[in-house]
């Protein structure tokens, strides 16, 4: 067994983050809509978290903003002339369209693909799946760019196998990691990959959510499964509840998230609590491997808290001891019932022993925290040495970014800024000096 190493694949925040409110269903993005946001601070807020877990050890690097505005949706949708006549008949016409073409949501890297490490595929190669994200319009036009900078840096075709997006109908709707976690003893080990859907287009038994979106369908998770070439009894597929959807849970990394052996989720987070749990405690059984189910109970925490502090959507990082320490965003302090509940958590005996907690408030007022925004990747050595190697987060890339941002980010950005046409060129001209710190030339071609 080769040694590996997880990397955490964040996204570096572009400079249109805004509070445009485009995403339904997910109650943080809503009720923060037409606020101003600070591009600036949020993009600073992520390289300090980048920051912080490199120092720490932990292999960290990260996947770059889109191109914004994404013309060639406008194009698309009947709009013409030049890129500021197009803006300026949006703007006019359709500023929630001109605000779906500003998108900044690929900052959230969870649903950039579904990732399956050698150790699992039949080919031996880390496979990459692009999330098609067809839920929502201002998503659905990630996966193409997402794609390219996937193949960018995953580009040796002997190590990596990166698949196109899934087609782009109800049926096959994907979200990407944000509903799928990998559980082993240890990350160059065999590994147990569990997916978690929200509905199924084909089988009519499956009840969904009534309120909001499921966006994960049976379907689309069965597909990415055979397209990494997963064996069937190291994969599980379970439902998530849709009354908790109902209550925000858009995906659920919003009620639960796994690490190495720990599946930490709330009571409320699948349709059958008892049989999921078992299904995973079979499935680790076949790679030598006990389950750790940490179950956080409604009488504990309630869903409506887990949905407003983000409890869930944290990152579990596997320490040097054997522990792990669990990033949670600042807003865990801010609520009584999830603060008492983590600090019984790392006072125990168990395998969470550490609390960090980082100040992410521009992510999360809309809608995405810590977990959100990175994308986990296990590479052996020889296929960390393979990727491409511009996007390793240092000390010198750290510093650079920096000064990238303050250099070219607003400071404030409200939704109808949006029709100004220099905030293009704004942020056409700060992508093209990322292009060349990243050593990626060709990222932004269409």
């Amino acid at each position: 067994m080769q040694k590996t190493r997880e990397y955490n694949f964040d996204g570096l925040v572009g400079p249109t983050h805004n509070y445009a409110g485009l995403s339904f269903g997910n109650v943080a993005s809503s009720s923060n809509i037409k606020s101003a946001s600070n591009p600036k601070e949020a993009a600073l807020q992520g390289l300090a978290k980048m920051h912080a877990l490199a120092q720490r050890g932990f292999a960290q690097a990260l996947l770059p903003p889109q191109d914004r505005p994404n013309f060639k949706l406008l194009r698309q949708l009947g709009f013409t002339g030049t890129n500021a006549q197009m803006i300026e008949a949006a703007a006019r016409t359709s500023p929630v369209l001109l605000a779906c073409a500003y998108s900044a949501s690929s900052m959230w890297t969870a649903n950039a693909a579904t990732v399956s490490p050698s150790a699992d595929t039949a080919d031996g190669r880390t496979h990459f799946t692009v999330a098609n994200l067809n839920n929502k319009l201002h998503r659905s036009i990630e996966h193409s760019q997402t794609e390219r900078a996937l193949r960018a840096i995953f580009h040796d075709e002997k190590h990596f196998a990166v698949h196109q997006a899934l087609p782009a109908t109800p049926a096959f709707g994907d979200e990407g990691a944000a509903n799928h976690t990998r559980l082993c003893a240890e990350h160059g080990a065999a590994g147990v990959e569990l997916f978690v859907y929200g509905r199924s287009e084909f089988d009519a038994s499956i009840v969904g959510p009534k309120k909001f979106p499921a966006r994960q369908t049976l379907e689309a998770s069965q597909a990415v499964a055979r397209l990494h070439g997963l064996q069937d009894a190291r994969t599980v597929f379970v439902q998530q509840n849709p009354h908790t959807i109902d209550q925000g849970v858009f995906h659920n990394d919003v009620i639960a998230v796994g690490s190495g052996n720990v599946l930490f989720y709330h009571q409320e987070a699948f349709v059958d609590e008892a049989a999921s749990i078992e299904k995973c405690r079979i499935a680790m059984q076949q790679v030598g491997a006990e389950l750790n189910p940490i179950r956080v109970a409604t009488a504990q925490v309630v869903v409506a808290d887990a949905v407003s502090s983000y409890l869930f959507n944290s990152q579990l990082l596997a320490k040097p001891n054997g522990k792990m320490a669990l990033l949670v965003p600042q807003e865990c302090s801010e609520n009584a019932a999830v603060a008492a509940y983590l600090k019984d958590l790392v006072s125990s005996t168990g395998a969470i022993d550490e609390l960090l907690s980082f100040e992410l408030r521009q992510s999360m007022r809309n809608g995405g925290g810590p977990a959100c925004l990175r994308l986990r990747v296990a590479l052996t050595e020889q296929q960390a040495n393979a990727m491409h190697q511009g996007v390793i987060f240092t000390e010198a890339l750290y510093k650079r970014l920096v000064t990238w941002v303050e250099s070219h980010y607003r400071d404030t950005l409200f939704p109808d800024d949006m029709a100004d046409p220099a905030l293009a060129i704004e942020v056409q001209t700060a992508l093209n000096e990322l292009s060349g710190i990243l050593n990626l030339p060709n990222l932004y071609e269409y």
